[in-house]
């Protein structure tokens, strides 16, 4: 299967809008912590992303609010800010049995990395797997233009993440990142046998 290498802001939006349909948990009591972990340690790929809070004044940065790591029909989306990052979770970003897949994440490791020391291991940069496939664009919503052929919204990327409520609109922005990572990736390698 041959896939576009690059697409023009106006090709992307004459294809459909989509957004993850499947099952969201907000996650944070311990107890749901765990249960989240089990369920994802049955998998040997899950989608990764994070999200924070935007400082718009130079200088200040917040500390990342709510990871995301997401099967192809359920999400969780942990709650950080307040929590920290759990032992469990950080278990699950160092478990090199399963692959974590997500987009310019080198940053998101390095700040979750701040609420706790982990090693992190087995993930996968999109960004740098598509390089050497030779596409020539490497943002999230390009590729799942270019490998999905659809798009998704980043409407809700600059919203408050330390919000006390999420919207619905939030949730489903935080859910469909996570996993249109892990479908990308997915796509790409059962294109590649």
């Amino acid at each position: 299967m041959q896939f576009a290498k690059s697409i023009s802001r106006e090709e992307m939006n004459e294809l459909p809008l989509k957004a993850f349909e499947g099952k969201i948990h907000v996650v944070e009591k311990e107890d749901d912590i765990r249960k989240a972990v089990a369920f994802l340690s049955q998998f040997d790929k899950i989608g990764f992303d994070t999200e924070t809070k935007p400082a718009f004044k130079k200088g200040k940065t917040n500390k990342v609010a709510l990871l995301q790591l997401s099967n192809s029909d359920t999400a969780f989306l942990f709650r950080l800010n307040g929590n920290g990052l759990h032992p469990d979770i950080a278990n699950l970003l160092a478990n090199k049995s399963i692959v974590k897949i997500g987009v310019a994440i080198r940053d998101d490791i390095i700040a979750l990395q701040k609420l706790r020391k982990f090693e992190a291991d087995a993930f996968v940069d999109l960004q740098s797997f598509v390089k050497n496939l030779g596409f020539q664009n490497f943002s999230l919503q390009k590729l799942a233009a270019l490998v999905l052929g659809f798009r998704i919204s980043k409407a809700k990327r600059l919203s408050n993440w330390e919000s006390q409520h999420l919207s619905k609109a939030q949730l489903k922005y935080a859910a469909t990142d996570a996993w249109v990572s892990l479908e990308i990736y997915n796509k790409l390698l059962s294109a590649q046998e």
